[in-house]
């Protein structure tokens, strides 16, 4: 069996499915070949969802770090 690939960046991986989809989109495949094609959407769907989920966790703690320093710094803080 094939070793996976390592785990592609946010922008690989949007631009591989966006690929998927005009291919499916298109048409003029076996179902064989649409299902596999299916499953790699699936799978960089989850990889998009992955870096989104983690940008979304570090955003939260950046503005909560910035929301503890204006808090306590409050003529230290840039706005």
């Amino acid at each position: 069996m094939a070793e996976e690939k390592a785990t592609p960046s946010y922008e690989q991986a949007r631009e591989e499915l966006t690929e998927v989809v005009r291919r499916l989109e298109t048409g003029g495949l076996t179902l064989e070949q649409s299902i596999e094609l299916w499953e790699r959407g699936e799978k960089l769907a989850a990889v998009c969802e992955e870096w989104l989920q983690g940008a979304r966790v570090k955003l939260a703690a950046a503005m909560a770090r910035r929301s503890d320093a204006a808090s306590g710094h409050s003529e230290d803080a840039p706005f």
